[in-house]
């Protein structure tokens, strides 16, 4: 699959994503579509190319000024980044949780906290457009997003971020799983861990997991990346989370230099021959470090 393509979701009716190019990286960053009653898409990419977003939905028959619901599972700006574009292109709402909806009307604290997290790929971000807050349609825990023909319900998941949430189709036994279950690399067929900071919590993102799990889906769908069969998906995660963060742990230990353990991680990772240098090593040291500042306000709370 490459930038700009979009694949019908397996097992999933009326349901499809779109490689939105994020970073410069394909099999990185999807988008979903479902083309309901009200025709929805989840999540809204990073704003750079969100034009993408658009044609892919004309490609799959929806005109862009009949899309009604952009449902973010969360507003880091991978996934919320471009909601005021596309908004502002269609005339949708934005459902976002309750806790997330300051971030989209007000973006500035949240571009400053991205630079901040990112460092050098924020070249690869456009600044988010606010989004109005009459446009903004909040949520809550246990809330659904009503999309006529289908729904959408809404589970908070604050392991990966506070404002994040999971959507579950139940008719079709498929779960958007935001961050919450892991990146999938198609390429690899495996899953690995997303820990950025501040936000990352074990024990939160294993309990987050344990949730999908619960729900039993059929279907994971990945906005890192694609749509993947759930058997097994969510324990492989929960090994995968737990053991990176004590890997970090050990490490630290060993060094005790945080510098030196991110240096470490990013020199002996090898996801750069699928991802390419620069998104691999921007990937493992931002995730290096949301383990650091976790084991930091885990020791100071003790």
């Amino acid at each position: 699959m490459g930038i700009g393509d979009v694949s019908a979701v397996a097992g999933v009716p009326d349901c499809y994503y779109v490689d939105t190019g994020m970073f410069d990286t394909p099999e990185y960053g999807a988008v979903y579509i479902l083309d309901a009653e009200r025709p929805a898409i989840v999540d809204a990419g990073i704003g750079t190319n969100y034009e993408l977003i658009l044609e892919a939905l004309r490609e799959v028959g929806i005109a862009p000024d009949d899309l009604e619901v952009i449902a973010l599972t969360h507003v880091h700006l991978d996934h919320a980044g471009g909601a005021g574009f596309i908004a502002a292109e269609t005339g949708a709402e934005v459902h976002v949780h309750e806790s997330g909806s300051k971030f989209l009307v007000d973006p500035d604290g949240i571009w400053e906290g991205t630079k901040r997290a990112v460092g050098d790929q924020i070249e690869h971000y456009e600044k988010p457009k606010p989004v109005p807050a009459t446009d903004i349609e909040p949520f809550h825990d246990g809330a659904t997003v009503d999309l006529g023909d289908r729904e959408l319900d809404v589970y908070h998941a604050p392991g990966h971020a506070f404002h994040q949430v999971l959507f579950h189709e139940r008719a079709s036994e498929a779960v958007f799983v935001a961050d919450a279950a892991g990146i999938y690399v198609p390429a690899l067929d495996a899953i690995r861990e997303t820990s950025p900071p501040p936000g990352f919590t074990l024990e939160e993102v294993v309990d987050d997991a344990r949730m999908i799990a619960r729900l039993d889906p059929e279907t994971l769908c990945y906005p890192h990346f694609g749509d993947v069969p759930a058997d097994g998906r969510i324990g492989e995660y929960v090994d995968v989370i737990t053991r990176w963060v004590e890997a970090v742990a050990e490490k630290r230990a060993e060094l005790d230099d945080d510098e030196a353990v991110i240096e470490h991680f990013v020199e002996s990772d090898d996801i750069d021959e699928v991802w390419g240098d620069e998104k691999a090593d921007g990937e493992v040291a931002m995730n290096v470090r949301g383990v650091l500042h976790y084991l930091d306000e885990r020791e100071a709370d003790e």
